[in-house]
C-alpha cells in the first residue's frame, strides 16, 4: 500500500513512461515539498532508470551550495520568487546528469505568508536541456501544509509531463 493517493500514482506512472520512452532523466529541486515529488516517483518499482536525483533544499544555505542559487538573488527576491524557481530548476540540472528538472519554492504554510507571499504561493520552474526555462506560479490559498504540499506535487507532474509533450 502507498502513502500516495492512487491517481497520484498514476500519474507519476504515466510521466515515467513518458521519459522513460524518449530517454530523458529527471531530476527535482524541492523547497516546501520537502522531497514528496522525488518521493512519489521512487515510489514505482523501475523508476531509477528515470530519476536520476533529488535535492530537498529547504534552507536558503541549501539552495547555494547544493544546486548553486545566488545567494544575492534569494536576498534580492526572497526564496519564493519566480527568479529563485528558474536558478534551482537550471542549478539542479547543471549539478546532475539529468536532462529535465522541476523545482518548486512556496509558502505552505500555516505561518510564513506575506501580503506579498501568502500562504498557498508556490513557484515552479523546469529546466530541459538546449531548452528555455519555464515558470509557473499557483495560488492554492490556505488549504493547510499538507494540501498546499500534495497540490504542488501533482502541479510538478502536469509541468514535467507538459515538458515532455
Amino acid at each position: 500500500m502507498s502513502i500516495f493517493p492512487t491517481p497520484l500514482l498514476a500519474d507519476a506512472e504515466a510521466l515515467l513512461a513518458a521519459a522513460r520512452a524518449r530517454h530523458v532523466r529527471i531530476v527535482t529541486a524541492e523547497s516546501c515539498t520537502g522531497g514528496l515529488v522525488a518521493a512519489l516517483l521512487t515510489e514505482i518499482a523501475g523508476s531509477s532508470d528515470v530519476v536520476e536525483r533529488g535535492y530537498v533544499t529547504y534552507s536558503n544555505v541549501a539552495k547555494a551550495t547544493a544546486i548553486g542559487v545566488p545567494a544575492e538573488l534569494i536576498t534580492t527576491h526572497g526564496a519564493v520568487s519566480q527568479a529563485v524557481a528558474m536558478a534551482m530548476a537550471e542549478g539542479a540540472l547543471a549539478a546532475s546528469r539529468a536532462e529535465l528538472s522541476v523545482a518548486i519554492t512556496g509558502v505552505a504554510g500555516p505561518s510564513g505568508g506575506s501580503a506579498d507571499k501568502p500562504v498557498g504561493l508556490v513557484w515552479f520552474a523546469t529546466a530541459q536541456a538546449g531548452e528555455p526555462i519555464l515558470s509557473h506560479a499557483a495560488r492554492y490559498g490556505d488549504l493547510g501544509r499538507s494540501a498546499v504540499r500534495l497540490a504542488a506535487v501533482r502541479t510538478a507532474l502536469g509541468l514535467l509531463s507538459a515538458r515532455l509533450g
